[in-house]
């Protein structure tokens, strides 16, 4: 059986309350063996850290600030203060793989771009100094994002630090992709959009090196085909694997064995 990683999963959000054991089971019974659980707010963490300390061979956390968790909430530099608390001294048993998910996201409101992005770079600098690979979601932001990480990118490397990680969710065009490639060591995370009929990501796919892609579900959303407009889970991961395969013109034992590498390394799993 071919084995894969599911570098971004929410499997612990309420719309698995009724049956995460079995979705988990399902996910392990696919080859998803392993996978990476991106944090939200403050409103998520005990079920996020629960579902990591059940599972420590499976399910592996981050900790982060999502950029939307920051718009209409007064309270955000606080809960950023817990972020930080967390990653420094992280709960007994528990290891944060990752700063994420942190990024910039206008599409829902553009009055909070300024929080925004000061919550981001805070998140990344703290990343840099801790050397942690970050998990960066973007959306409706491309254009601010690759001016903060060149620009972040560089001035880490002048303290002597660096930024890495991966462009969650990553729908941009060709020239997108090469920008941010060339700040560092940054992995793209492809998901079941690729899936979709007339899925513009998957022309950008076909110009991308599967050296440089992770494989994500983001369940419970962005469900691949041929279940799209139900509850995505991680054990539809193959879905993903094989359209890459396809489009990249590899096997999908060459994908699977590539971007299980690729999370490997850059999140540090054994």
């Amino acid at each position: 059986m071919l084995q894969y990683i599911d570098t971004h999963s929410h499997i612990y959000e309420p719309e698995f309350d009724d049956d995460r054991t079995e979705v988990v089971e399902r996910a392990i019974a696919a080859g998803v063996d392993r996978m990476l659980l991106p944090a939200i707010d403050t409103h998520s963490h005990r079920r996020m850290i629960d579902l990591a300390l059940a599972y420590p061979e499976n399910c592996f956390p981050m900790m982060g600030l999502h950029p939307t968790s920051v718009n209409e909430n007064p309270t955000w530099r606080e809960e950023l203060a817990e972020v930080e608390s967390f990653l420094r001294q992280p709960p007994k048993g528990v290891r944060f793989y990752a700063v994420g998910e942190i990024g910039l996201d206008y599409y829902w409101s553009r009055d909070y771009i300024e929080d925004q992005r000061e919550a981001f770079v805070k998140q990344l600098r703290l990343a840099a100094e801790l050397d942690l690979p970050i998990a960066i979601h973007t959306r409706a932001a491309w254009e601010d994002m690759c001016e903060i990480i060149e620009r972040e990118s560089a001035a880490a490397r002048k303290r002597g630090e660096r930024l890495h990680g991966v462009f969650h969710a990553f729908s941009e065009d060709v020239a997108t992709y090469r920008r941010l490639k060339a700040c560092g060591d940054f992995l793209f995370g492809i998901g079941g959009v690729v899936t979709f009929k007339k899925s513009a990501l998957a022309e950008v796919v076909k110009e991308m090196s599967p050296e440089d892609l992770m494989l994500e579900t983001d369940c419970p959303y962005l469900t691949p085909a041929p279940h799209r407009g139900k509850r995505n889970e991680s054990s539809y991961i193959p879905y993903i694997c094989a359209r890459i395969a396809e489009l990249t013109n590899s096997t999908e034992e060459q994908i699977a064995q590539i971007t299980t590498r690729n999370a490997e390394r850059i999140f540090g799993l054994k």
